[in-house]
């Protein structure tokens, strides 16, 4: 397998777990988030994070090509977790996003699931229909999606530099008013990034793709 694509999900791993590791302890307390619910936002939340990185791990080995030729019988169970694990960690975002108080994160978040839910379910469908050609396509659409998570938080410093460009290197409203702005934002501008490049990597002529 490529030397990139072992960088790219230990890369992924690393992003992710600082932000997985709170809840694995199961203390409200810990949580990165303002907690409203123990009996229901905090368990949605911790289940909702332990499948999504589930699906990050499934993701990957989705796209091992020697993994894929030579146990295939095991290519075919990972893709059941990992649908499985979209579908029950994006049914639960769902609930999560009517905690988020605010309304342009709330709708970010909203947007990620439904294009997450939507591209799985599109994969999975055209896998049972036997059109691989299309559940290829899709399922690299859904994991742009699930990768998402990792692209958000990993552009976080680069949207830090582009409001001190944009403001000329000055906070006028403040350290913590920056750092709430970029929050705001950085999902769509993982989203959008990412579904840029996964098209254009789809619109290729099919010599000029990488080999998944």
């Amino acid at each position: 397998m490529k030397k990139s694509w072992w960088i790219l999900f230990l890369l992924s791993i690393a992003i992710m777990l600082p932000f997985i590791i709170p809840y694995l302890s199961l203390n409200p307390a810990s949580s990165r988030i303002v907690i409203s619910s123990r009996a229901l936002q905090y368990p949605a939340l911790v289940i909702h994070i332990v499948l999504a990185l589930l699906a990050l791990v499934t993701g990957f080995l989705q796209f091992h090509k020697t993994l894929r030729k030579n146990k295939p019988s095991l290519h075919v169970l990972l893709g059941k977790v990992y649908v499985s694990s979209v579908f029950i960690s994006g049914g639960l975002a769902l609930i999560l996003i009517g905690y988020e108080p605010d309304y342009g994160r709330a709708l970010s978040f909203l947007f990620l699931d439904l294009l997450w839910l939507f591209t799985t379910v599109k994969g999975f469908r055209a896998a049972m229909n036997k059109d691989f050609e299309a559940h290829k396509k899709w399922m690299i659409r859904s994991f742009a999606m699930t990768l998402t998570a990792v692209s958000a938080r990993a552009f976080v410093p680069l949207l830090i530099l582009t409001y001190l460009l944009l403001h000329r290197f000055s906070l006028p409203d403040g350290r913590m008013d920056m750092i709430e702005e970029v929050l705001d934002n950085n999902i769509w501008a993982a989203l959008i990034l990412n579904f840029i490049i996964v098209e254009w990597y789809l619109l290729k002529p099919r010599r000029e793709q990488l080999s998944l």
